[in-house]
Order: structure tokens, then C-alpha cells, then sequence
């Protein structure tokens, strides 16, 4: 009769108290040297951590930055209490907000940061559309559903399409010209470009 195997001692519980923190300080120096310049040893610095424990955590750096920027969609658009003025134009432009406006920025650095890796990091690209582009994407669109029931826009507008447009613009502001998102330019794309595509006639004094 063989013995049963003696039952292994419980390996020590990990600690998940400061991963949020970890998260935080990996957004901060990601923003600040893009993934080719971070390194584990900054993040632990920042976050006064030991390298041991993030690496406990994370067996690489690449796994930290994915995790790190799924978590930013914790602050993103809620989707749950969007504006309601009673006009697209009204809503898109209560979206805007001094908080939103750098929270945005910020995102953006962090975008920048990550862009050389996207197209080889299927799982960090799938992170950066979920957490940066989408949020504020699926607000758009929800804001223009709400419109076209009002019979606000043109029923034909491509909803899906035109709703990509202010994230993308925006990416294209940051990363490629490098100036800074305002909120002067963010009502000149409501008002060039969104209203006018979706069919929304402006008044003269709008």
C-alpha cells in the first residue's frame, strides 16, 4: 500500500493590498519615459516597493504596463450620468471639463508611451482601446443614439464611425503634432466637425 502524499506546507498568501498603488506610480513613470525608458527598479522607487514584490506580481515589465493601463478605464467617461441638456451640442460640450481635459492629456502621454509597442502586443493594444479609446468613444455614441430618438441628427448618420472621431483627433493632436488638447480645441471639432457630419444644423450665434 503506497502512502498518501504528505500534503505540501501552504504557500505564503500574496498580498494584492498595494497593487493599485504599484498601478498608479507605473502610469506616473510610463507618462513620464514611455515603456522603452521604464524600468522595474523605477516603478519600485516611485512606489517605495520592493523589486521582489513586483516582480511576485508581475513576471515582466511588459505584463506591468498592460495592467497598469487596463486599470486606467477605472476613471474613465461614466456612462451612467452623461450630460442632458436637451441638444447634442449642449451635451457634448458639459463633457467638457478642466478634470477631463488633463485626465485626457494624461492618457495621451501614456499612449505615446506604449505606441511603438502596439502592433506587437495584441494584449496591450486590446488594453489601450478598452481603457483610453472606448470610454469616450461609447459616451459619443450614446450621446447621438439620445439625439437621433430626439430627431436631432440625421437618421442616416453613421453613429459608429463618427463616434471614434473626437478620440481619434485627439490622438492625432497629441501624438503626431504634439500640442496640447484645450478645451477651445475640443468645441472647434464639436462644432466643425461632429455636428456638421451628423446633419445638426448651428445657429448663427452658436
Amino acid at each position: 500500500m503506497t502512502d498518501a502524499p504528505t500534503p505540501g506546507r501552504p504557500g505564503r498568501k500574496r498580498d494584492h493590498s498595494r497593487d493599485p498603488e504599484i498601478l498608479r506610480c507605473t502610469i506616473d513613470v510610463l507618462a513620464e519615459t514611455g515603456f522603452e525608458g521604464m524600468t522595474i527598479e523605477m516603478v519600485a522607487a516611485r512606489a517605495k516597493a520592493g523589486k521582489a514584490t513586483l516582480y511576485r506580481r508581475w513576471a515582466s515589465k511588459g505584463e506591468l504596463v498592460v495592467d497598469a493601463v487596463a486599470c486606467l478605464k477605472q476613471g474613465a467617461v461614466d456612462l451612467d450620468d452623461l450630460p442632458d441638456t436637451g441638444t447634442l451640442r449642449g451635451d457634448l460640450v458639459a463633457m467638457i471639463k478642466p478634470q477631463s481635459i488633463d485626465e485626457a492629456e494624461k492618457k495621451m502621454r501614456v499612449m505615446a508611451g506604449v505606441v511603438t509597442m502596439l502592433s506587437t502586443t495584441p494584449e496591450l493594444a486590446d488594453a489601450v482601446d478598452s481603457a483610453i479609446v472606448q470610454p469616450r468613444a461609447q459616451a459619443n455614441r450614446l450621446l447621438m443614439r439620445r439625439a437621433l430618438e430626439r430627431g436631432e441628427i440625421d437618421p442616416a448618420t453613421d453613429i459608429e464611425s463618427l463616434a471614434l472621431v473626437t478620440p481619434s483627433m485627439v490622438s492625432y493632436r497629441v501624438l503626431v503634432l504634439r500640442r496640447p488638447v484645450d478645451r477651445d480645441f475640443l468645441i472647434s471639432l464639436i462644432d466643425g466637425v461632429l455636428l456638421p457630419a451628423a446633419g445638426v444644423r448651428q445657429p448663427a450665434d452658436a
